[in-house]
Parts: structure tokens; C-alpha cells; sequence
């Protein structure tokens, strides 16, 4: 979603504040801008589209100034114009915000009669028409924001400068991530740690409701009944260095590459190699104690909880609930006494989920979060955190944040296994040994890299592709279609396999590309003869397997990729790659602009 930064430093500010959007840019935005304090007066430079388009303009038309904010935007009041990009200002205020202000048309319609007049078609103006009227009625900039923030309703971060005052920039957080970053004689705001690393390590999140005044010199926090408070300073882990594309043409690309490494780091942390054991840290819950397990997440982290509730389900019999957070946060679902949750996300500031997270502590449910950003919303309020050590993932679509996240997922599975006294040592070490293999078959994946291409050009041509699975491949599936339709914006469908009867076989003729996930095993059987009926009918099936399945798939399907053979319980790890790349290749083959999809953000900072 939309990203925000701001300085008050002791160069010119824009080619910082730019350089920070650079590092925002895989959040997904549509226009972006800057605006700075110039001999006192507020003066900006927008643009719509790339930052490239922004550089141009401020290289036409120079921009100085030592305090300033910026913005990446990604519309939803308002078309993606310049007109609608951020800073929105007036002569007395500039304002950069991410989130939504449920209560805009009403402030708007009290503001517009007494005067007011808006330039735009956003929900932001009205924050700032409303900062502006207080201003105007006298009060100093300190006391306008925070009476402005008690009038507005939703889920925001915000940024503010002001005419006259070149040292004060004002922030504030209501579901939406914020933090503020402490240099020497500087200070720093950002939407999150990535795009302050560059300019400083020394970071303070503002916590829910809170707001921030913040000089050159350091930053007053206050909460949300305005009573000044102590918000704890860390060094964060995040590094400065340039995230880059190096060899590789698209960052999704480099991210699929990097599936090995990312795997074989996230399970080091969890699985003893020598002793074959689970390592889990001290859980907010005793898994064999607990009645009942929530897992809820969004888009494909989503798909990793499914996988996790199979195998959870199969080898802890541990009942498992498994619901998208945008909707069990309003399902209002009936949760068991002494049960827990876990959450899943790569950034761990989707709004969703930290509605959901709320909702099940207020609950009384102990939750328990995976996610790759250890100083995320998510991570600090959960009772606990796994975290998945996938590193920066710039490009939009996740790919080794799933396979990160699935990593962690057996690993726990293993361990209530363990825990509720269902799994043997012998069973454990053998769960834990096809783990350790994943790395390097993922690598073998990635070495069949053309074959998957010339796939690809198959699937480039059609408009409509159903992906089949059962058991856990049934959410591999439904991921492949996630990332095709993401990336490539091909109709893709994801079923269960034995649901093929139930409707999706209506699609089947030889336009329609049928992508089955087949490993041999105890399903194997029962999709291979799903698979015949949709050839039967023209269907052009398309079946990843392992070299024991390929046999039987060869005598009806158009085409067989052969996958590294490898335990049924660590066969969805293994899949998911080569959908993925599958999905690239069409994607790079269609034209499209695969690291930032259209219409798409990384993180998803509204509802």
C-alpha cells in the first residue's frame, strides 16, 4: 500500500526523501511526490506513475529544502492522477497519508459550508482542509493535529509539515504501520524499516493510536488520549544495503532463485540436522493442552495456512479452522476455550490480519504469528512470533515468502506432533529428513528452468486455466492460479481435484490448459483419473510429477514435467516452485510488468 517518509535533516531533503520511495516502490503505488519547506514555505513536485516520472520532474525543476515528506500512492479515493498524488497541501500544511478516512464526506461537507474549497477527489484533503481551518482559527500546528485526529475515523498513517516551522514534522498511526527514525542533529519517519535504513538504524515504532512531534532533535510520543508516553528506541536488523535485481531481470525472478537458500535457512532455524529434532522456541501455548487451532492470513500466506491446517490436521489431531482474515474478523466465529491461533504473513502489517489478531486476543485466544519482518505490527502485539528468514521481498507476487512460511509450518506441525504425543522419535526424524532434502531438490527445480518455459509459451495463449490438486496440493493449486492471474492477468482457477465433476469440468476443451499437481502417493491414483476424464474431453493436461507418476500421466497428457521425488509431507514445498515460475515466464512472455502487477500492493495496509 501507499508509502510515507519523511526527514527533517541537514542536506537537502529530496534526494532522500526519493531515495527512501525508491525502497517503498515494492508496496505498489500508482503516483508519488515530495513536498519541502523552502525559506519557510511549503512547496511540492508530483508526478503520476513510476518514480522515474517524479525524478524527471525534480530534475526539471529542483526542489530544496532540509525538511520535507513523501509519498508513494496507490489510489482509492480518486483516480491515479498528479492532481490526486500526495503531498496534498494548502499555504499552511502539507500532508502525506496511507490508509482511509471513513468519515471523509461528512468533514467534507461541514468543511465545504464553511468555506472550504477542495482540489481533489481524495479522502486526505479533508485531513488537511481540516488541519488548515484549525490553523486558521489560530491554534499552533501541535495542538491543530492532534484536534484534527480526534474528528477523523479509520485506518491511517500520516505525516505533516508545516508553514514557518522548518524543524517540526508531526506523525500519526491508527492501523496503519509508522515509525520514526533517530540520526545525529536529524530525524526520520517511515512506513516501515526498509525505508529508513539508509538514513538510520535507531527506529521507534509508534504503537496503535499514537502520534509524534517530532524535531531535529529527537520526538515526543503521545498515545491515543493524547498523554505524553515513552516509546522504546531499537536498532533494527534491517540493512541499508541496496536491494537489487543484480543478474536477473525482474526482482520475482532473483526472489524465485533465492527458494534454496531461504529454505534451508528458515528450516536451520527449526530442525537440528544432526539430531533430526524440531527446535521450536517457547510457544505462547502448550499444543497439547489446547482444544482447538485458528489459522487465519490473507492471499498466499492464506494458501500456506491451508497447507499448514492439512498437516497440523494429519499429524497432531489437532482440529484446525483455516480462514481468510478479511473474513473471520467479521464471521464472528465461536472460539474454544483454551484455544490458539496463528497467523501468517510476509509483512506482518496487512490490516486484516491485525484486525484479526485483535479480535482473537480480545477473544482470549493465544496467538502465535509467522512472519518475515520480526519488527512488524504483527510480531510486537502476537504472543508470539516464528519468523521466516526469506529476506527483502521486493516483487508484489510472494514466492519465497510461501515456500518460507510452508517451511515453518511443517516444522510446527512436526512439533505438536511431538507434543501431543501422536508422532514417535522415529516418526520425527523421518519428517525432519525429507525437510532437509527440500533445499537441494528446490535447486533441482530451478536447473529446469527452460523446460518450465517452453510451458509457459503454451500457457501464454490461452485465456482461461484450471490448476487441480488433492490433499495438501489442493492449495499449491489454488496458488499457482493466485500467482498466473497476479502476474500474467490470465483467468486461472485453482480446484480440488475430486470437485473437477462438481462444475469446473463445464470449462474443459482445447483452449483450456489443465495444470495438474500429481506426485505419486496415496492421491495419486484418484487425480490421475480426474485428470483422464478432463483429456477425454480435450483438455489440455499439463501434470507436474515425480519420475514414478510419469509413466501413467504420459499416455494422456500433452505434456510431463518430471519433479525430484521426495516424501509426501514435504511434496507441497517442492510444487509451489515450479507454479510459480510458470507463472513468471507467462507473465514475462505476455508483457507485463511482473514485479508490480497492476491494481496490486505487497502489503495490504486497508481494508
Amino acid at each position: 500500500m501507499c508509502g510515507i517518509v519523511g526527514v527533517i535533516g541537514k542536506a537537502s531533503a529530496a534526494p532522500l526523501l526519493l531515495e527512501a520511495l525508491r525502497r517503498l516502490e515494492y508496496r505498489g503505488y500508482d503516483s508519488a511526490g515530495i513536498a519541502t519547506l523552502v525559506n519557510g514555505h511549503i512547496e511540492r513536485r508530483r508526478a503520476e506513475g513510476k518514480l522515474g516520472n517524479l525524478a524527471g520532474v525534480l530534475e526539471r525543476d529542483a526542489l530544496p529544502g532540509t525538511t520535507g515528506i513523501g509519498h508513494t500512492r496507490w489510489a482509492t479515493h480518486g483516480a491515479p492522477t498528479e492532481r490526486n498524488a500526495h503531498p496534498h497541501s494548502t499555504a499552511r500544511v502539507s500532508v502525506v497519508h496511507n490508509g482511509i478516512i471513513e468519515n471523509h464526506a461528512e468533514l467534507r461537507a461541514e468543511l465545504e459550508a464553511k468555506g472550504a474549497v477542495f482540489e481533489t477527489e481524495t479522502d486526505t484533503e479533508t485531513f488537511v482542509r481540516l488541519v488548515d481551518d484549525l490553523l486558521h482559527q489560530g491554534q499552533e500546528p501541535q495542538a491543530a493535529f492532534a484536534a484534527a485526529l480526534r474528528r477523523v475515523h479509520g485506518a491511517f498513517a500520516l505525516a505533516a509539515i508545516f508553514s514557518g516551522h522548518p524543524r517540526l514534522l508531526l506523525a500519526a498511526r491508527q492501523g496503519a504501520p509508522l515509525a520514526v527514525g533517530f540520526g545525529e542533529g536529524e530525524m526520520f519517519v517511515g512506513s516501515d524499516a526498509l525505508a529508513l535504513a539508509p538514513l538510520t538504524r535507531r527506529i521507534a515504532y509508534l504503537e496503535e493510536g499514537d502520534w509524534a512531534a517530532i524535531d531535529g532533535e529527537g520526538a515526543r510520543f503521545f498515545d491515543a488520549a493524547h498523554n505524553l508516553v515513552e516509546r522504546r528506541v531499537t536498532v533494527t536488523a534491517v540493512s541499508g544495503a541496496a536491494v537489487g535485481k543484480g543478474n536477473y531481470r525482474h526482482f520475482m525472478e532473483k526472489e524465485l532463485h533465492e527458494h534454496p537458500a531461504v529454505l534451508g535457512d528458515t528450516l536451520r532455524q527449526y530442525l537440528d540436522p544432526k539430531t533430526l529434532e524440531v527446535r521450536l522456541p517457547r510457544l505462547p501455548f502448550d499444543p497439547a493442552k489446547i482444544t482447538r487451532l485458528t489459522i487465519s492470513a490473507c492471499g498466499s500466506a492464506f494458501l500456506a495456512g491451508m497447507v499448514g491446517r492439512y498437516w497440523i490436521e494429519q499429524l497432531a489431531r489437532l482440529p484446525v479452522d483455516a480462514d481468510v482474515a478479511s473474513e473471520f474478523r467479521y464471521r464472528n466465529p465461536p472460539l474454544a476455550d483454551g484455544g490458539a491461533a496463528i497467523l501468517v504473513s510476509q509483512s506482518g502489517e496487512t490490516a486484516d490480519n491485525m484486525a484479526a489478531l485483535r479480535l482473537l486476543k480480545e477473544a482470549g485466544q493465544r496467538v502465535l504469528s509467522v512472519v518475515n519482518v520480526p519488527e512488524s505490527s504483527m510480531a510486537r502485539e502476537s504472543d508470539g512470533a516464528l519468523l521466516t528468514v526469506a529476506g527483502p521481498e521486493i516483487g508484489v507476487a510472494s514466492t519465497k515468502a510461501f515456500t518460507a512460511q510452508l517451511a515453518v509450518l511443517a516444522c510446527l506441525a512436526i512439533g505438536f506432533g511431538r507434543a501431543r504425543r501422536e508422532l514417535s522419535t522415529l516418526d520425527e526424524g523421518r519428517l525432519a529428513q525429507t525437510l532437509l532434502e527440500v533445499p537441494s531438490h528446490a535447486a533441482a527445480i530451478l536447473e529446469q528452468d527452460a523446460t518450465i518455459r517452453e510451458l509457459a509459451a503454451e500457457v501464454a495463449k490461452a485465456r482461461d486455466v484450471l490448476f487441480l490438486g488433492r490433499g495438501a496440493m489442493y492449495p499449491i493449486a489454488l496458488e499457482g492460479a493466485l500467482k498466473l492471474k497476479e502476474i500474467s492477468y490470465i483467468h486461472a482457477e485453482g480446484y480440488a481435484a475430486g470437485e473437477m465433476k462438481h462444475g469446473p469440468i463445464a470449462l474443459i476443451d482445447s483452449d483450456v490448459p489443465v495444470i495438474a499437481l500429481c506426485p505419486s502417493g496415496p492421491l495419486f491414483e484418484k487425480t490421475a483419473s480426474n485428470l483422464q476424464e478432463a483429456a477425454a474431453r480435450g483438455g489440455r493436461v499439463m501434470a507436474f510429477t515425480d519420475a514414478e507418476g510419469a509413466p501413467a500421466l504420459r499416455r494422456f497428457a500433452e505434456r510431463v514435467i518430471v519433479l525430484p521425488q521426495i516424501g509426501e509431507f514435504s511434496t507441497p514445498i517442492l510444487y509451489a516452485i515450479p507454479v510459480q515460475l510458470l507463472a513468471y515466464h507467462v507473465a514475462v512472455l505476455k508483457g507485463t510488468d511482473v514485479d508490480q502487477p497492476r491494481n496490486l500492493a505487497k502489503s495490504v495496509t486497508v481494508e
